[in-house]
């Protein structure tokens, strides 16, 4: 039978102690009952998050099912979170990626995209903007990495022996992919808890159209910011002197299907689905449809026997059921906290309350949530933890929750110090007969690029998202 570690012993014996001091009546004056037990179960779960290797899912099961055994939320509340718009939007998302996945639109878009790069620079900026354009097309950060490689690949080989070049596209991938994510609601399962959040907390609803005007700038930015302290710190000048040719045979070499001449039908079938559910979502203020239901009708339109280019089987395999149940399960932990007043009891024992100015204060969430990886790898549970904490400290301090929520968002989206990160970091970090990148380039890259995109959420909160109908402070608010 295998000890624990001294440091891992302290800590479950400090959690322990918290917990049981919790379940003394009195012993937290101002705080209830039930506060008391939701504030014990939000603690043991956070702390089985940062130091388990239990499945993430499996915890919060396990805590939204404590909080309605006692009867802190009802069954109603546990399972009603699974009927939420938010959810069905990501499930006929993924089954819409399935049809993109299956035609093999993804090789021509590469040949499209960086076929016309003829230096190093333009090779990485114009990959940078394919992948921002994926956020699109693909929910998740982890399906569109899956969706990207092959077509790294195909660059890898048609850059022959140019092992500096393949390694900065190698982290070009996973940087891009993780910090266009904010681009879109359906960009990562995160997205959808933080909305969830914000309207149960304070009944904000976040459309998908509000989410694209405040996120598409930021990724656009903070993407080829990120390109740029990808070239510098993996190359040399040398390195990006003298041309690049990617060729369509290259890539062809990597895909199963044509990646030149004329659209197959149900290449065109697909193209003609995707932007038409994208031109809808982008268009919701117009129609009043809602953007679930707009998925809804692509995803029964994609696995129609007449029109569709995959089985409705198949593209149901490709949904991650188990981020959609963690989703469901950490929205009824953010419901137990705020009803049982829990959140608002500890946010109010935190220094400063209201005498905090809204910039200190987004400072110190941007910091937090920037950070908050090394400690929580899923980005899911990172916005399970921070935003109900960063939504009810904000409105006491008078801050608008909505831009906080978003800041706290869009900060946790970097995720790049270790390969254990993300999910993207960790796929990229180990192809076999590819050169890749090494846990040092990593802490090159994070060294510059953690204060750089933590400065540029701190600036589009202060200062862009207000312009955009989200003020910094609460009684601003129209």
């Amino acid at each position: 039978m295998t000890s624990l570690p001294l440091h891992r012993t302290v800590s479950l014996c400090a959690v322990l102690g918290l917990c049981a001091l919790l379940a003394v009546p009195g012993a937290l004056p101002g705080l209830g009952g039930e506060g008391r037990f939701t504030l014990a179960v939000f603690v043991l779960a956070t702390y089985a998050w940062i130091t388990t290797r239990v499945d993430d899912t499996y915890i919060a099961l396990g805590a939204g099912l404590a909080l309605t055994a006692t009867g802190v939320i009802s069954s109603e509340t546990l399972f009603g979170t699974l009927g939420d718009e938010t959810v069905w939007l990501l499930i006929c998302a993924f089954v819409l990626a399935a049809t993109v996945t299956r035609t093999g639109l993804a090789g021509r878009a590469a040949v499209f995209l960086v076929g016309g790069a003829r230096t190093v620079r333009q090779l990485a900026h114009l990959t940078t903007a394919g992948l921002v354009v994926t956020a699109f097309a693909v929910p998740a950060t982890s399906g569109r990495a899956a969706l990207a490689l092959p077509v790294f690949l195909a660059l890898a080989s048609a850059l022959g022996g140019r092992t500096r070049l393949v390694v900065m596209l190698a982290l070009l991938f996973p940087t891009v992919i993780l910090l266009s994510a904010v681009a879109t609601l359906i960009g990562a399962g995160a997205h959808l808890i933080t909305v969830g959040v914000l309207a149960e907390q304070t009944g904000e609803q976040l459309t998908f159209v509000t989410w694209l005007v405040l996120g598409m700038p930021l990724a656009v930015v903070s993407s080829h910011l990120a390109a740029e302290a990808v070239l510098l710190t993996t190359t040399r000048r040398a390195d990006r002197e003298g041309p690049v040719l990617i060729t369509a045979e290259r890539i062809q070499e990597y895909s199963d299907t044509p990646v030149r001449g004329r659209l197959t039908a149900s290449e065109s079938r697909c193209l003609l689905l995707l932007g038409t559910v994208v031109l809808l979502w982008c268009s919701e203020p117009l129609h009043g449809v809602s953007p679930a239901v707009v998925a809804l009708i692509g995803a029964v339109v994609a696995c129609s026997p007449a029109l569709g280019t995959v089985g409705l089987k198949d593209g149901l395999r490709t949904v991650p059921w188990s981020l959609l149940l963690f989703m469901a399960a950490t929205m009824a932990l953010g419901v137990a906290l705020a009803d049982s007043g829990a959140a608002r009891w500890l946010v109010g024992r935190l220094p400063g309350g209201a005498s905090v100015p809204p910039w200190a204060f987004l400072t110190g969430v941007v910091v937090v949530s920037t950070a908050a990886h090394l400690v929580l790898q899923s980005r899911s549970a990172r916005s399970s933890v921070l935003v109900p904490l960063v939504v009810a400290a904000a409105v006491g301090t008078g801050v608008n929750p909505v831009s906080a929520a978003l800041a706290s968002t869009a900060a946790a989206g970097f995720c790049h110090t270790l390969p254990a990160s993300a999910k993207p970091v960790a796929l990229f970090a180990d192809l076999p007969g590819t050169p890749t990148y090494a846990p040092r380039d990593l802490l090159r890259l994070s060294a510059l690029l953690a204060p750089l995109t933590a400065a540029l959420v701190l600036l589009f909160a202060l200062f862009v998202w207000p312009r955009l109908g989200v003020p910094v402070h609460l009684e601003t608010q129209p």
